[in-house]
């Protein structure tokens, strides 16, 4: 199925001059379903006989998120393949709340897994890269290989909390909300050029679907949509999977904090101790070098 749906997309002069962020921009606008958006993704280090570390940002970040990460992970020879979901940094964003869903996204980081070829595969995921990529291994036992989860969770149906309904609330009734500010709010750490290059992808309301929209989509009730995958999936981390994972925590995350990913850990079969990053946020990746090197360790690589 073909989409032919109103989108936008930013301007490249808004990606100017970004801090740290060396990397071309590559992109794709033939997925299949997805024919006529353009998808943007970092694709960094050796093209194959390379481990991979898939980066998913979350909600309203984008691939600069993996910054502190990255850099860490070419270092030790692996490849680096870091997306943008539709309706997030430069990739083209529908215009429309309503075209946003958990199997719209789903649905289009497996075909950019099986258009990209991904093999040996350590899953990094964080927020809603969790929400939707630790849904993917089930479909994919053999391709992956690691897991690096931070600071996520896995939609089953069961309510969020008070401080994320707070949340969901805020995005609901602040349309144009702006998206530098929150994440200067939750990460004290940034940089007013950090600021603006999280804030790039959105130079207005219309670009912004995507952002007022995730947080609708989380599965907090057991009748939303993806909670059935959700369940799929926390059974297969429970009994099915065979690779090796590395937990952090950013201690300082009001919402998906210790007591979320301590629930998220014994899910997660043979999931060791984690490392807790006591001044991270939800964004722990703003703290991520430390936490990148402390993985590869782990996993001897």
């Amino acid at each position: 199925m073909t989409m032919t749906l109103d989108i936008v997309r930013t301007p490249d002069d808004r990606f100017a001059d970004l801090p740290d962020w060396p990397y071309e921009p590559n992109y794709i606008d033939d997925l299949p379903g997805y024919e006529g958006m353009r998808m943007h993704y970092v694709d960094e280090g050796p093209k194959s006989g390379a481990p991979v570390f898939l980066c998913l940002h979350g909600e309203p970040s984008w691939a600069f998120l993996y910054r502190k990460m990255i850099p860490v992970f070419l270092e030790a020879g692996a490849r680096v393949v870091a997306p943008d979901f539709f309706g997030f940094g430069r990739s083209d964003k529908p215009v429309a709340d309503a075209d946003y869903s958990f199997h719209f996204h789903r649905n289009m980081l497996k075909a950019f897994l099986e258009r990209m070829k991904l093999e040996d595969v350590c899953l990094v995921c964080q927020d809603w890269g969790g929400l939707l990529g630790l849904t993917l291994p089930m479909d994919y036992p053999d391709r992956f290989t690691r897991l690096l989860v931070m600071n996520t969770a896995i939609g089953t149906g069961r309510p969020a909390g008070e401080g994320f309904n707070a949340w969901r609330d805020y995005v609901a009734n602040t349309p144009d909300f702006n998206v530098g500010e929150l994440m200067k709010r939750s990460t004290p750490i940034l940089t007013e050029a950090e600021i603006a290059a999280y804030d790039a992808p959105f130079p207005g309301p219309e670009y912004k679907a995507g952002v007022r929209r995730f947080p609708a989509l989380v599965q907090t009730d057991p009748d939303m949509e993806g909670v059935d995958t959700g369940l799929a999936a926390a059974k297969f981390w429970k009994d099915d999977w065979n690779g090796e994972s590395f937990m952090a925590i950013g201690m300082q995350d009001p919402v998906l904090g210790p007591p979320a990913m301590q629930a998220l850990r014994r899910l997660i079969r043979n999931c060791p101790d984690p490392m807790e990053v006591a001044d991270g946020g939800h964004f722990v990746q703003e703290w991520g070098e430390e936490i990148a090197r402390n993985a590869l360790k782990h996993f001897n690589l």
